[in-house]
């Protein structure tokens, strides 16, 4: 069995290495006659395009088309395979259907691996050197944040500003409201907050506070003022991009820092962090699906499979996205709506596994 074990493996990382190749090709083509205009105008240097953008875009494209290229594949030689009457061959000489999943499953579980560390750990750091090339030829800063941000800066105490410039540092209608143990409660309201890069406090500009205690209230204005508050301009930053240059650990550090803010983008970024766990066990389970689906010898051989198992691949991408906009955009928890395709998909794949050849 070592031999049929060595043969599947094979053909199963040679068939996905030789398919995610040849997408990864023509992406980077299409992209090069899409960009083309911006290199030119932007004066981006070539080595600069080949080395920090396209080398870094490689493992990007790899991690996200890997689950389906790995459908793909296996639907493409395993059907081969049934075709050439190999299939039956091997379950005629008594090696049992469970039996000859165990190479699909090594394979799957390689390609799981290297999916997970991508997605971890290598892509972060590439779009840090991607993401900063696209800032520089693709990209002009924005000025303005997301208006109306709402902060939570600790337990308690909430930050309201209408609009932010990230040019000169300056944020419009600053409100910052503190309840307390003791049942006080304070309102600073400012017309204009800005931070001093120097001192690294925040100065206030025609500011009011307002302190109330029980049934006592006291009142104080005055036209400017400096302070430490626990926020930075980088806080006002809504980019939800942020989340692709963190790693396995930072990532899930930002997000507990995030939800002591009351952060309203921390759904998105727990999207990603259980996407980041569930794509890799997507393949292992389109791998099995795969092979169900192919294992048969039908008529109309490797394209009735690869029609077939292009529909439910993309199937399986649809879900995936709908799962994740109800959690983005609705109250479904991220964790149950990330995983909720492989749980379906993964009970279809026992399905159809128990009605294949044996």
């Amino acid at each position: 069995m070592r031999i049929i074990d060595t043969y599947i493996i094979k053909k199963f990382l040679g068939t996905f290495f030789f398919a995610i190749a040849l997408i990864i090709v023509i992406v980077i083509v299409f992209d090069i006659s899409e960009r083309v205009d911006d290199f030119v105008k932007n004066n981006a240097p070539l080595n600069e395009i080949i080395i920090d953008y396209y080398l870094n875009f490689i493992p990007y494209f790899i991690n996200l088309f890997s689950p389906l290229f790995t459908f793909i594949a296996v639907i493409f030689f395993t059907s081969k395979m049934a075709s050439n009457t190999e299939i039956v061959a091997i379950l005629s000489n008594g090696i049992s259907f469970r039996r000859m999943l165990l190479p699909y499953l090594i394979s799957a579980t390689i390609l799981a691996a290297i999916s997970f560390y991508l997605a971890n750990f290598l892509i972060p750091l590439a779009n840090k050197t991607r993401l900063d090339f696209e800032y520089r030829y693709f990209h002009t800063q924005d000025k303005y944040s997301d208006r109306n941000i709402h902060i939570q800066i600790s337990p308690g105490t909430f930050a309201y500003i209408e609009s932010y410039n990230f040019e000169t540092n300056t944020g419009y209608k600053f409100v910052l409201e503190s309840m307390y143990n003791d049942g006080s409660y304070s309102k600073l309201a400012s017309n204009m907050i800005r931070w001093d890069t120097t001192k690294n406090i925040w100065s206030l500009e025609k500011y009011n506070i307002r302190y109330v205690k029980d049934m006592n209230e006291k009142t104080i204005s005055g036209e400017k003022l400096d302070t430490v508050i626990n926020m930075l301009p980088s806080d006002m930053k809504r980019d939800v991009r942020n989340m692709e240059v963190m790693n396995f650990s930072q990532l899930r550090r930002f997000i507990k820092d995030e939800k002591q803010k009351g952060s309203e983008d921390v759904v998105f970024y727990d999207v990603e962090k259980h996407k980041r766990m569930a794509n890799p066990f997507a393949t292992i389970i389109l791998t099995f699906i795969g092979v169900a689906l192919s294992s048969r010898k039908v008529r109309g051989g490797i394209g009735m499979h690869l029609g077939l198992g292009l529909t439910i691949s993309f199937a399986y991408i649809l879900f995936m996205q709908v799962s994740t906009t109800f959690a983005t955009y609705g109250n479904l928890n991220p964790l149950i709506s990330v995983w909720i395709p492989n749980i379906l998909f993964g009970l279809l794949g026992v399905l159809l596994i128990k009605t294949a050849p044996k």
